[in-house]
């Protein structure tokens, strides 16, 4: 299993819930073909860079996870389908990639326990 991140933006026009049930559409997804969810990180509502379907911002969110690679284009196919999701990028972390991941979410639990 190799191990990649997805960063995908919702439209704006969701509201809090809808935007939870469309991540947890994907998480399903990703956990019912055999993927391991090792983060969910959601950024909230961001500026974008250029307007997209005439939009100017979306809901961010990155997951982290280890699949197997045919699990990587069933997951795009369904962003693809999904007219809530304006953008999206899946990317396979490298050795040095996964490791500094993890640091960034060791630091963020550590973060959180001290709050």
């Amino acid at each position: 299993m190799n191990q990649y991140e997805t960063v995908f933006i919702l439209t704006p026009v969701l509201s809090d819930d809808q935007m939870k049930e469309a991540v947890e559409k994907f998480k399903t997804l990703l956990t019912e073909g055999g993927a391991e969810l090792l983060n969910e990180e959601l950024w909230g509502l961001k500026k974008l860079a250029y307007p997209i379907e005439k939009k100017s911002t979306g809901f961010y969110v990155l997951l982290e996870f280890k699949a197997d690679p045919t699990l990587i284009s069933r997951l795009e196919v369904n962003y693809r389908r999904d007219e809530r999701v304006l953008r999206y990028i899946t990317v396979k972390n490298e050795k040095y990639a996964a490791e500094y991941a993890e640091k960034r979410r060791n630091k963020k639990a550590n973060a959180n326990k001290e709050d």
